[in-house]
């Protein structure tokens, strides 16, 4: 150990009042669940942290059976100045159990304690906070006056930002006046199930709220059952085809945010200092596990060299290791099977030409771990270019202008975010208009605002969330028949027409 070595600071454990089992939440109260239940596991050292319960059909059924009474007798009948006021005591409860939030989601995840602690449970709370303010305004939504709740709504998250993603759903839904079934992934549903201990000491009317553990096959039976009105997920591009193709010709309103494969454009006038940093937080924050990740890195050839050497040269200072630390950098891969699809990619990138180099740094023996790794050498056609390696992966390319810079960013399948480094605004502003993206950063990344509109385009999803825009997705105006009352009148109406040919 050299002077310069950062002792251990690892934040306690002992905030978390954590059960041996937990069960399902619907309406208002803990309840078994009829599956299978699973163990959920620490991923920096395999440990289990809990034994969680696993919701199938039937507990759907009640979920959404909870949600439409809670949505018909009390919910859509508050006016929406209360509503306002139990997102706004929501909010303030999480900035009370700030530190017992962060904790859990970093023992859950993997991810360091200071992204959950300065990022993910702030935004969390800004979220709540953000959509409170909305809830007795939705006439400014955009929907004209007195626009309607759409009814129950089922979400579905990922992994990657539990606690997040959960606040991007449920804030602007109850802000709408709609009720929620939420799914959380399997391999993270901790904090969505300390979420509803919030939810109960919110005092939150029974059923406004149900969080509903299990895999891929709870998530199923939310999308597929009849009486839910919106779908909003977010997760992988294979998942969402199968929910759209699902959805489809049903009365369903349905937002997908998918995958990613962002560029992040660094120009020869950059300041190349920054755009290291931007760079590093780009890819390597939460260990690249972030669908908007600037996972492909394109220089001006003129700085190629200079900015690789400088970026290898502070990926060197990372710290990897024990996520409670609060001196770690990289945290741990979320799961085993997340780590082998990440280790397969990289692999190919060595079988296809590429020249890979890893930071230098110790693994630990227990636990999920890969080493920030940046590949160079990388072809646009080089399936480490294409293939969305959700990991702490980087592929570097070049180009001379403008031109090919944004025709190499725009050659992907996806269309999630970017972002451009330079000094000069009339640069950035061309470049990001020419972009196929949903959100396009200038000279930062991975920022995020709960008034700012986020989404994508093509095999990255559709709608978007945040702000008014994610407001509007859980709106319909005025007048506009509601999804299931629609549904119903044209099951009557063709009722009536077999009637009337018999």
């Amino acid at each position: 150990m050299s002077f310069l070595d950062y002792a251990p600071a690892p934040e306690s454990r002992s905030v978390l009042a954590l059960r041996e089992e937990y069960g399902l939440f619907i309406d208002g109260a803990w309840v078994p669940g009829r599956g299978e239940p699973f163990q959920t596991i620490s991923p920096a050292d395999e440990s289990v942290i809990a034994r969680v319960a696993s919701g199938n059909e039937a507990d759907v059924a009640d979920a959404v059976a909870a949600a439409r009474r809670a949505y018909e007798r009390v919910w859509s009948k508050m006016s929406g100045r209360d509503r306002g006021k139990y997102l706004f005591r929501i909010a303030r409860l999480i900035q009370e159990r700030s530190r017992e939030l962060a904790v859990a989601e970093s023992l859950d995840n993997g991810k360091p304690i200071k992204e959950s602690r300065d990022v993910d449970v702030p935004l969390v709370a800004s979220w709540f906070f953000s959509y409170a303010g909305w809830a007795d305004k939705l006439d400014y939504a955009g929907l004209g006056a007195s626009p309607k709740a759409l009814g129950v709504a089922g979400q579905i998250i990922p992994w990657n930002f539990p606690l997040l993603m959960l606040a991007w759903k449920i804030a602007p839904a109850l802000a709408a006046g709609n009720t929620v079934v939420l799914k959380p992934a399997e391999t993270t549903p901790l904090t969505a199930l300390l979420f509803a201990d919030i939810v109960r000491q919110a005092e939150l009317p029974p059923g406004v709220v149900n969080i509903v553990t299990g895999a891929g096959e709870t998530g199923a039976a939310l999308v597929e059952h009849p009486d839910v009105d919106k779908i909003a997920f977010t997760g992988s591009t294979e998942v969402g085809r199968r929910i759209a193709r699902t959805v489809a010709g049903t009365h369903k309103r349905l937002t997908l945010e998918l995958g990613g494969k962002a560029a992040n454009i660094v120009f020869d006038d950059a300041p190349i200092d920054q755009a290291v940093e931007g760079i590093v937080n780009g890819i390597f924050f939460n260990q690249g596990h972030v669908c908007c990740a600037g996972s492909r890195l394109l220089v001006q050839e003129s700085i190629h060299d200079e900015v690789v050497e400088r970026l290898k040269a502070r990926l060197a200072t990372l710290r990897l290791g024990d996520p409670l630390d609060k001196n770690t950098d990289i945290g741990a891969i979320n799961s085993r099977e997340q780590l082998e699809r990440i280790r397969e990619l990289s692999d190919v990138g060595v079988a296809e030409g590429a020249e890979r180099w890893s930071a230098p740094c110790e693994l630990p023996e227990a636990g999920f771990w890969f080493a920030p790794t940046v590949f160079t050498g990388v072809e646009t056609s080089h399936r480490i270019a294409r293939e969305e390696v959700f990991g702490p992966v980087l592929s570097v390319m070049s180009f001379r202008t403008s031109k090919e810079a944004v025709a190499k960013a725009n050659n992907t399948p996806y269309g999630l975010s970017a972002g451009i480094w330079s000094e000069k605004g009339s640069r950035i502003l061309a470049v990001a208009d020419a972009l196929r993206a949903g959100v396009v950063w200038a000279n930062t990344f991975n920022r995020f605002d709960p008034t700012s509109p986020f989404g994508g385009y093509r095999e990255s999803g559709f709608g978007r969330e945040g702000g008014r825009h994610g407001l509007a997705a859980y709106l319909t105006p005025a007048g506009a028949s509601t999804g299931r009352a629609a549904s119903a009148r044209r099951t009557a109406s063709t009722s009536r027409r077999k009637g009337s040919a018999k």
